[in-house]
């Protein structure tokens, strides 16, 4: 069965997130959901994920899963604010563990957090089947761009997280904490072994002035398209340029509070005794 796609894109941070449905009034899937902050004020709001929900209500769906493609470094999630609001399950790949123990030294966090991934509901293994409603799905680790990444496969949908981008926008970066750039070339080359007509789903575009943003591909325009990795490019040389690359990159403006709540699901950092919560920066460590 085919599912049905809804993407909401957010331009604040490039994000698409998406409802994955079967039917209207059946069951859906939300992926890589958007929690709006203001790094100015230190004010999380929740327009993006009230987006998610009115649709939800809209279409009379039942959530039964909300699913990371990893723990993002450009925005927080709000999974843990739908998951309050909608019900569903939250969703990672099982590899969170490594992920959350790196950024727990990064951080300094107190004995209160245990790297073990318990604060998602599930952690899904490489090829792991899974129903949402009448719809078959896998999990398909796609790690490089860090230790955990998975892409999401709905018939022949593919939601690919943070590996690929529209063909002229390329591939995503490796130089995060764990991230590798051999292993994200092959698990590249692991999604475009999937057949030509196969849809590809992103979870970010960064468009240029001459175009509006979008977020659907298919395996055959990568393979011939894709300005990073198109047929002909081995993996030495895509190493090369993405290190290279990489290394001009700033760091992701919501980097430093992003990761403190994406690596809990979602989860503010627990309140201080006077009931505040607050996002620890690390000064001269990243």
């Amino acid at each position: 069965m085919k599912p049905d796609i809804q993407a909401f894109y957010d331009p604040a941070t490039w994000t698409i997130s998406y409802v994955v449905f079967d039917e209207p009034g059946g069951s859906c899937a939300i992926l890589d959901p958007v929690l709006d902050y203001d790094s100015k004020a230190g004010r999380i709001r929740t327009h993006s994920a009230d987006k998610l929900i009115a649709f939800v209500h809209e279409q009379r769906l039942s959530v039964e899963w909300i699913l990371e493609t990893h723990v993002h470094a450009d925005h927080l999630s709000s999974a843990d604010y739908l998951k309050n609001q909608l019900g569903g399950k939250t969703g990672i790949g099982d590899r969170i563990p490594a992920v959350q123990e790196t950024f727990k030294k990064i951080f300094n966090l107190g004995d209160e957090f245990i790297p073990d991934g318990h604060h998602f509901d599930h952690l899904f293994s490489d090829g792991e089947a899974f129903q949402v409603g009448k719809l078959a799905a896998k999990a398909i680790a796609v790690s490089g761009h860090t230790p955990a990444d998975l892409a999401y496969q709905f018939d022949d949908a593919i939601f690919v997280g943070d590996t690929l981008f529209m063909p002229d926008i390329g591939t995503a970066r490796a130089d995060f904490p764990g991230g590798d750039a051999h292993q994200l070339f092959k698990s590249i080359r692991k999604l475009l072994a999937f057949p030509a007509t196969t849809r590809l789903y992103m979870c970010h575009d960064y468009p240029p002035a001459s175009r509006a943003a979008e977020w659907k591909s298919t395996v055959a325009e990568q393979h011939v398209q894709n300005i990073h990795i198109h047929d002909g490019i081995n993996e030495n040389d895509f190493v090369a340029m993405r290190n290279k690359r990489d290394a001009t990159l700033d760091m992701p403006n919501l980097l430093l509070p992003s990761l403190q709540v994406n690596i809990r699901a979602g989860q503010l950092p627990p309140p201080e005794a006077n009931g505040i919560v607050y996002f620890k920066i690390p000064v001269n460590l990243l």
